[in-house]
């Protein structure tokens, strides 16, 4: 008999561990109205058609932030490059965003901050350390 309860203990523990391990989250402090920088692994090809790897980063505000700790989860990050708004949609879980450093947290009422694309005034911000 405490063979067979070896055994039902060892069957029982199993799937508990299957679901502790959780989604790698990279960032959950990041919240929309924060100013991060983006470190991006981007890989080019010359005109020979060697392969070169190199980190490019992405300074912006956080419009939004979708689907929490999802693996899909995803921050969109703006800003404007010589008078052009630019947008890039980073997926928080790919293995080619090296890391995400927050800079600045500004004072915002909304989740999603789309209306920050035709606003002239600046936010009252404040510097994370």
């Amino acid at each position: 008999m405490s063979e067979d309860k070896k055994i039902e203990e060892k069957e029982v523990k199993k799937p508990t561990e299957t679901k502790e391990k959780k989604a790698p989250t990279k960032t959950s402090e990041i919240k929309p109205g924060m100013t991060v920088r983006v470190h991006e692994t981007i890989r080019e090809k010359n005109a020979k058609g060697e392969e070169k790897t190199r980190i490019q980063i992405f300074e912006g505000i956080v419009l939004a932030k979708k689907h929490k700790s999802e693996i899909g989860a995803t921050i969109t990050v703006r800003k404007v490059s010589g008078g052009i708004g630019v947008e890039k949609i980073f997926p928080i879980n790919s293995p080619l965003i090296v890391k995400i450093e927050p800079k600045k947290q500004a004072k915002v009422k909304r989740a999603k901050l789309g209306y920050l694309r035709s606003y002239k005034k600046k936010l009252k911000e404040t510097k994370l350390s």
